[in-house]
């Protein structure tokens, strides 16, 4: 017996407009994470960079470039989930996350043309050491956290009858939950931190169990997704709902272990970080590989007929074997070198491929036209292709030898194998960035107002 999940589009006006509003956040953030990537250009560009007046504006667009498009990218995506989601029994409790995020990401963007410098670039939220970018973090988190209370206050109830509908909405709540966490991890790690430890060791310590519980927001959020894009694109699932909830049950038990972490071991020693990094490298994929297989095995089954959805389609077979072959590599690291950012990068962008699907089945229901034409068919294939490519090119190098954050001769190749492997990396990472670049222009004509024609 097959069955249908998905989530209920809601009529109501200020739902679909505070849905909308943290679309277009999430939207801008990949927009402005693109613009500082040619602003990092620039700054390597012999003579211009001579005019930029900032010290060390590499790292400074970096740091920017990295919140944009990791931090802000996803937070707002799961601002769309949880607002869609919402029963509006409080229509105003919206707007408040939503003009503090918007907020907090126009001050992270202004913040190097203010002065704000001293880049650190440590895992989860690089920052700049200046109380402008902190003070715009700041109001950033204060609105993702009031998003997150506004779902657990006013959230649609699963309800007592378990169809794919309930199961997706529970869903949605353990990525709450696991927000929520995440975000009291940070504050539990700002107030066991020791005064003596500053720099960049502070910053990583302060976002990194917090950094590794908001990945099962992500994954949570991206299951969602993947069965509300398997059932709209013709996949018949075959999995009882009430499998699915205990999948998603599965998914985020980790998270609770959280807070025991804290309890056993201060920051500053080595058990915090090697526990943390086991309960993303172990508890991650309890629920991905099952519901992977459910809907690898339902995928041959998928509906002809459903052609209108075929990017949906498209971007669904990408994400589960990016986030897979991100999975498997995490489980072949050996040291600090580039298998870790192929693990990550899998990882993550089989997340950002899900949104991406979910972006074009969501755009005419929510008042937009669909996304249609060759590109938009294409562009799941080009950012997916380009990325995959990206992923186990670095996953080869990192397997002989090449360590995390060198360049040039640093990076020691030795082999001819090595070389072609670090070529084919650059012409991956060349076509991911075109399929991203395609991703925005195919929305952006899809949410442009369509000229009125003269009578």
């Amino acid at each position: 017996m097959t069955q249908h999940f998905s989530l209920d589009i809601s009529a109501d006006r200020t739902i679909r407009k505070q849905t909308t509003a943290w679309l277009i956040l999430a939207l801008a953030s990949l927009v402005i994470g693109g613009l500082f990537v040619i602003l990092i250009v620039l700054s390597r560009t012999q003579g211009i960079q001579d005019i930029i007046p900032w010290v060390d504006f590499f790292k400074t667009a970096l740091v920017v470039h990295v919140d944009m498009t990791v931090l802000v990218w996803f937070l707002a995506f799961a601002g769309v989930f949880w607002s869609l989601n919402s029963n509006n029994s409080c229509p105003s409790c919206g707007w408040p996350p939503i003009f503090l995020a918007a907020l907090g990401m126009l001050g992270i963007t202004a913040s190097p043309f203010l002065g704000a410098g001293n880049p650190l670039m440590n895992n989860y939220v690089p920052v700049l050491q200046d109380p402008i970018f902190f003070v715009a973090l700041g109001i950033f988190g204060l609105g993702f956290t009031l998003q997150i209370l506004s779902g657990l206050i006013h959230s649609k109830p699963v309800g007592k009858f378990m169809d794919g509908n309930a199961a997706l909405r529970f869903g949605l709540y353990t990525a709450l939950i696991a927000a929520l966490i995440a975000i009291m991890s940070i504050g539990w790690s700002y107030s066991m931190m020791p005064a003596e430890i500053e720099g960049q060791h502070y910053y990583e310590l302060l976002f990194w169990g917090g950094g590794h519980v908001i990945q099962f927001t992500h994954t949570q959020l991206m299951f969602v997704v993947w069965l509300w894009l398997a059932s709209v694109s013709g996949v018949a699932i075959k999995a009882n709902p009430r499998i699915i909830l205990i999948l998603f049950t599965i998914g985020v038990i980790p998270v609770l272990f959280a807070p025991v972490i804290y309890l056993i071991y201060p920051v500053e020693d080595p058990g915090y970080a090697i526990t943390f990094t086991w309960l993303m490298k172990y508890g991650g994929g309890l629920a991905a590989l099952p519901l992977g297989l459910i809907l690898i095995s339902s995928l041959f089954s998928a509906d002809k007929a459903s052609d209108l959805y075929r990017a949906e389609r498209s971007a669904l077979i990408f994400s589960i074997l990016l986030f897979g072959t991100g999975g498997i590599i995490g489980f072949m690291i050996t040291g600090s070198n580039v298998r870790v950012p192929a693990h990550y990068h899998g990882s993550i962008i089989g997340v950002t491929m899900a949104f991406m699907g979910i972006t074009y089945y969501l755009l005419p229901r929510l008042g937009f036209r669909k996304p249609m034409g060759k590109w938009a068919l294409r562009q799941p294939v080009i950012y997916g292709g380009g990325q995959m490519i990206w992923v186990l090119a670095m996953a080869y190098t990192g397997g002989h030898g090449v360590q995390r954050k060198t360049a040039g001769a640093a990076q020691g190749l030795k082999s001819m194998g090595e070389y072609i492997a670090m070529g084919l990396m650059g012409i991956g990472g060349i076509i991911a960035i075109t399929g991203g670049i395609i991703y925005l222009v195919v929305v952006y004509k899809a949410m442009r107002p369509e000229k009125e024609t003269a009578t």
